[in-house]
């Protein structure tokens, strides 16, 4: 996979962007998991979004040299616990 070189990228996406996509790929996985009936305890899921999260955090220090920490849980993950406790 080549690498991306955000020096040499003119139109650097802005860190509101990349979360808005982040947001959407974890809607898309809740709604996968909702559909599917995947147990909430299922490590695959948890290991993805923790990974996903890592690489947006990673995009989020190249695009932003003092990005401001995400603390609000992911909106895929809330829906994912809701569903949990019914």
């Amino acid at each position: 996979m080549p690498k991306m070189d955000f020096g040499k990228i003119e139109d650097v996406p802005s860190p509101e962007l990349v979360n808005r996509i982040f947001e959407e790929i974890g809607l898309v996985l809740g709604g996968l998991v909702a559909i599917h009936s995947i147990d909430p305890e299922d490590d695959f899921i948890w290991r993805l979004c923790k990974n996903l999260d890592v690489i947006r955090t990673k995009i989020l220090r190249r695009v932003s040299p003092d990005p401001k920490p995400n603390l609000k849980p992911h909106p895929a993950v809330e829906e994912l616990i809701r569903r949990c406790r019914g």
